[in-house]
């Protein structure tokens, strides 16, 4: 039984200004490419299916194609909701769609979802455990201590009766460290050392990933019960504590730190109980997202120009501020997303200290100074006018003019 593992799929994401629904489509469609080539059986998307709670119209378009094409190859489909979805919106249908083979868990609702299906090494049980927090949890099993995420997803599996000793698979979207029991543990309960580490986010992810404290955050243990685990939410591709808990990563670059992370697919093939093996497939986008940095007239030569569909990201090394430089590179790169500089004055910024800046500076002379050092010139008084009518909008100064 060979799976994909998919998830953070954002349909309908914006790059600033930029949609990528054609980017999508194209991404989904090679992924539809390695399944007719690897003869895959089935398909696990671990949540944030849409980028929206209230998708736009393109967007579920887009899933609609790609589950038809997905029941077309009569590939086992399963579905989980993650933070960015609507359960509602996304569950319509579902005991339509299980006819065709798609099995949607958009809800908790006091069990764990549970679908057996079978290949020519027996039965495979596919648990669907959708985004839950402590409090939704705690509702169903009012008996239990239940304070933090961790609690809540292990009376989760706990109620489930999973049989550790029959092949499972399960799908969750949660933020799964590589620490094990209690988070602020460092190590297991004999003295021996285990390893310890956050997952490295993708800087896409919503405010939630970035837990205060240890509330969202849950031990890879959860999942020992289990051959797989198909974990969404954080976007760069990576495992955690042990190859078979992994997340698959967003499928594109939805944020200007991913300009160096490579995207790929696990497809995960399960054999007898305790043979399963991961293999990642490298994902090659209809448009990269790529940073570029040195001085503009650099960057525009001949010689360094390629692939000019790409998204870029563009940091100026220049020491002067450039009128219009955003312009005059989407004249050569179409697609750029956004421009910054690196240079001497930037740099002195981080030497400034700003503790008491507002005690010795009035408004205009602090804001002044800040944009003389960016932009190596003085405010306009117009300029000053606008910025100044904002502050007051957003309650930093009381004074207009």
């Amino acid at each position: 039984m060979k799976f994909i593992h998919l998830g953070d799929l954002h349909l309908g994401k914006k790059l600033y200004e930029y949609s990528l629904i054609e980017d999508q489509r194209y991404i989904l469609d090679e992924i539809l490419k390695i399944a007719d080539q690897r003869n895959i059986n089935g398909v696990v998307i671990a949540g944030d299916i849409y980028d929206q709670s209230r998708p736009s119209e393109d967007a579920v378009k887009l899933l609609n194609y790609f589950l038809n094409e997905l029941a077309k190859r009569k590939i086992y489909t399963f579905i989980i909701s993650g933070n960015h979805d609507s359960d509602e919106r996304l569950n319509y249908g579902s005991a339509l769609f299980e006819k065709n083979g798609i099995f949607i868990a958009a809800k908790y609702d006091g069990s764990l979802f549970k679908k057996t299906i079978t290949d020519e090494y027996g039965e495979l049980d596919v648990y669907l455990l959708p985004f839950v927090k402590a409090s939704q949890v705690r509702h169903y099993f009012p008996e239990e201590e239940i304070n933090d995420y961790d609690g809540a997803v292990r009376a989760v599996i706990r109620h489930a009766g999973v049989d550790a000793s029959r092949r499972n698979i399960i799908a969750a979207h949660q933020f799964v460290t590589g620490r094990k029991r209690a988070v602020s543990e460092s190590s297991d309960a004999d003295g021996s050392d285990t390893e310890a580490f956050d997952p490295v986010l993708g800087g896409s992810e919503s405010i939630g990933t970035r837990s205060v404290g240890t509330v969202e955050k849950i031990g890879y243990d959860i999942f020992d019960g289990f051959d797989y685990a198909a974990l969404g939410h954080i976007h760069s591709p990576q495992r955690v504590g042990r190859e078979e808990v992994r997340y698959s990563g967003s499928p594109l670059k939805y944020s200007l730190s991913e300009c160096g992370c490579d995207k790929s697919v696990p497809i995960v093939s399960f054999k007898e109980k305790g043979e399963v093996s991961v293999e990642l497939v490298p994902l090659e986008p209809k448009r990269d997202l790529r940073h570029l940095e040195g001085k503009l007239e650099e960057l525009l030569k001949k010689e360094n120009v390629r692939d000019t569909d790409d998204f870029i990201y563009a940091t100026l090394t220049d020491e002067d501020h450039i009128d219009n430089a955003m312009e005059i590179i989407r004249q050569t790169y179409k697609n750029t997303v956004k421009i910054d500089y690196h240079n001497s004055r930037t740099n002195d910024i981080y030497d400034i200290d700003i503790s008491d800046i507002t005690e010795k500076q009035s408004f205009e002379e602090m804001i002044g100074s800040f944009y003389k050092m960016i932009f190596n010139t003085a405010m306009t008084e117009e300029e000053m006018k606008y910025l100044k009518a904002s502050a007051k909008e957003a309650g930093i100064t009381g004074e207009t003019d």
